[in-house]
């Protein structure tokens, strides 16, 4: 039976050592290219048509779950097109339902703290599956940001509209994943986990751990998008080991806050909305492009395109989103290196 420690490492300095992996040389680490741009001009082009339409139509603020779905084309970027397609199919079971639960969940109208045992929940279950399935980039991230943004979002339109965009816009992204294939070569699967090891376990208790903690307490401090906090609370357990992890949580702080500057010079001098939804296009690309190399510098564009897409769809003062952006991102980052600190492998593992 295979054995897994978390999830594989998707960042640069995932297979490195524990807090000696700290460091200028792990920060500013830049992984080793592996076909980025194809994988970029992929994903770019899955959110760009749906995206577009919706601009087309006059629905802005309906881009959001269409990005969503999109996304389902960050899975199985250097693998063989049919395993790709698989790969991508297993993610947007994940990445469609939590945008769907989220979507009901802003139909029923949740409060704040209901939200956060949900997505707590909901992280838990989804990184048994992301492990067993070796779905990467790893772990529950995009389905609970998915999952909170959309909750969090008034509904404009009935929620089977809303889920409709989200599936066709997944579906399509899954077929720009297809393309230049020639044929289906029956039998072809791809690895899954024998069992549910106890590794996979603890791996989704520091979920729930860090994403309940830091949903708890961007609640507390009365911060206006605790989802927020909550998915980075996420986002350092993705990679596999302790030091990895610490690297990716300062990642996604001094990203983040870059990223937010970027947001400022977008946002401020208020554009017109179809420029800010032509923004949101643009920037995917070199999200996507630098997401597998350095994520602190990914987040630099993917930053910005979450702002700007959330604003769509439902505009706030500027200022306030990227004030609470870079609270919540402290606290979830902060949450998320505390639980990878205090709950470590099981000891058969670390032995073995």
């Amino acid at each position: 039976m295979a054995r897994m420690a978390g999830p594989r490492a998707t960042e640069p300095g995932g297979g490195g050592g524990a807090l000696g992996a700290l460091g200028s040389r792990a920060f500013f680490a830049m992984g080793p290219a592996q076909g980025d741009r194809l994988a970029a001009w992929r994903v770019a082009l899955g959110v760009a048509v749906p995206s577009l339409a919706l601009l087309a139509t006059g629905r802005p603020d309906l881009v959001i779950y269409a990005v969503f779905g999109a996304f389902v084309g960050m899975y199985g970027r250097n693998e063989p097109h049919q395993l790709r397609v698989i790969h991508q199919g297993q993610a947007a079971v994940l990445l469609v339902g939590g945008t769907v639960i989220g979507i009901g969940l802003a139909a029923a109208h949740i409060g704040p703290w209901t939200l956060v045992a949900l997505e707590a929940l909901v992280a838990g279950v989804v990184s048994i599956v992301a492990d067993k399935y070796r779905l990467k980039p790893g772990g529950p991230f995009f389905c609970i940001f998915a999952l909170g943004a959309c909750a969090s979002v008034p509904l404009a339109v009935p929620w089977w509209c809303a889920t409709l965009i989200c599936l066709g816009s997944a579906l399509f992204a899954v077929l720009v994943g297809w393309m230049g294939s020639r044929s289906w070569v029956p039998g072809t699967v791809r690895p899954v986990e024998a069992a549910i090891s106890p590794a996979i376990l603890v791996h989704a208790l520091r979920y729930v751990l860090a994403v309940g903690g830091a949903g708890a307490a961007g609640i507390l401090l009365g911060i206006g998008h605790p989802y927020w906090a909550m998915a980075a609370g996420a986002v350092p357990l993705a990679a596999e080991t302790l030091g990895a992890r610490i690297v990716r949580g300062i990642h996604r702080v001094v990203g983040t806050l870059a990223g937010v500057g970027v947001t400022a010079l977008i946002l401020l001098p208020q554009p017109p909305i179809m420029l800010l939804g032509l923004a949101v296009v643009v920037l995917q690309f070199p999200s996507e492009l630098f997401m597998a190399r350095h994520y602190g510098l990914a987040l630099v564009f993917f930053t910005p395109l979450i702002l700007v897409m959330t604003h769509l769809a439902s505009p706030t003062d500027p200022a306030v989103l990227m004030a609470d952006r870079a609270v919540e991102t402290v606290i979830g980052a902060a949450s998320g290196v505390l639980v990878a600190l205090c709950i470590r492998e099981p000891r058969a593992l670390r032995a073995g």
